[in-house]
């Protein structure tokens, strides 16, 4: 098949279904009924190229610059007088720039398509939101800049459904479904076509997702009302089960790359080291600080309750 004819498939936002005779041959025959605009030039495909790289570059020096502290940051890093929310994907100036990029994504199709990168795209803010707090002085700006994170998170994965639905229909309507010769998209099915398809595939607006807003609000909770053993409890729970999702759909990426090309396999690659890199700061750092803590906490309240009981005799 042409590839011009491929890219029909991949870019059609509405699949008509209409009547036919051989209801043994073809009990469904569809036809692309609309597709997208035409694709952005190259020099947008390489600009979006370069703000991943330089997203994961990142995420990744300030991973490196926290190993190096060797305890969790209580504090904006800086570099010169930028901090250092404003460089992180899952920042209040860049995060509105993937929701854009995700936005215009299905004309994102020169060089790449950003149906095969833009999941690497939201999985970094994703790294970038649950490794990195933020820091605020006063709770009213701190509860803004988590609101918008968790905010920009959503929107991101709904505008990049937007461009992996319309993929995934076409790639089901292509590989599992036979030509009419009727028309260059007109197919004859056995079954009717899903939308998104039945080929398994990745999903903006998952659990992971879901998880990871949740962890966030969990944060401002905390911080609004204190932290207590069950909120405490709560919020590591839900940071942990987000890890381990994010980790689970990095893998489960860099296995689905094997019909796509070496940038693919380089890019999933390297989430996956992130990921793991992060994990290990979290088990290594985080847990055994917050332990310490808790146990500061408890012998102070041992030592409270011995006074108050002094007191009470006297």
């Amino acid at each position: 098949m042409r590839k011009k004819d491929e890219r029909l498939f991949f870019q059609c936002t509405r699949w008509q279904v209409e009547e036919t005779t051989d209801l043994v041959n073809c009990p469904f025959h569809y036809f692309c009924d609309s597709t997208y605009q035409e694709d952005h030039s190259p020099v947008v495909d390489l600009l979006v190229l370069l703000f991943i790289l330089s997203s994961f570059v990142s995420v990744t020096v300030f991973t490196l610059l926290q190993f190096a502290r060797r305890k969790p940051s209580t504090d904006d890093f800086r570099i010169g007088r930028v901090r250092r929310r404003y460089l992180l994907p899952s920042g209040p100036l860049v995060l509105p720039l993937v929701v854009i990029i995700f936005a215009n994504g299905h004309r994102i199709n020169t060089i790449f398509p950003l149906s095969h990168v833009g999941p690497a795209l939201l999985q970094l803010v994703y790294i970038s939101a649950m490794a990195f707090r933020n820091r605020a002085e006063s709770d009213i700006k701190y509860s803004v800049l988590e609101a918008s994170t968790v905010s920009g998170i959503l929107h991101a994965s709904l505008h990049l459904d937007s461009v992996l639905l319309p993929y995934y229909t076409g790639l089901a309507a292509l590989r599992e479904s036979t030509f009419s010769g009727l028309c260059a998209t007109c197919v004859c099915r056995r079954k009717a076509l899903e939308l998104g398809g039945s080929v398994a595939g990745y999903r903006g607006w998952s659990k992971v997702t879901v998880v990871v807003a949740c962890a966030l609000c969990s944060r401002m909770a905390c911080r609004a009302f204190g932290e207590e053993r069950l909120s405490w409890g709560i919020r590591v729970a839900l940071e942990g089960i987000s890890w381990v999702l994010i980790a689970g759909d990095c893998f489960e990426l860099l296995m689905g790359v094997a019909e796509w090309s070496l940038l693919d396999v380089g890019v999933y690659g390297g989430i996956c080291g992130l990921v793991f890199l992060n994990l290990l700061r979290v088990v290594f750092f985080n847990l055994p600080a917050a332990s310490s803590s808790f146990a500061v906490k408890q012998k102070n309240g041992k030592e409270m309750a011995l006074c108050c009981r002094d007191v009470e005799m006297a």
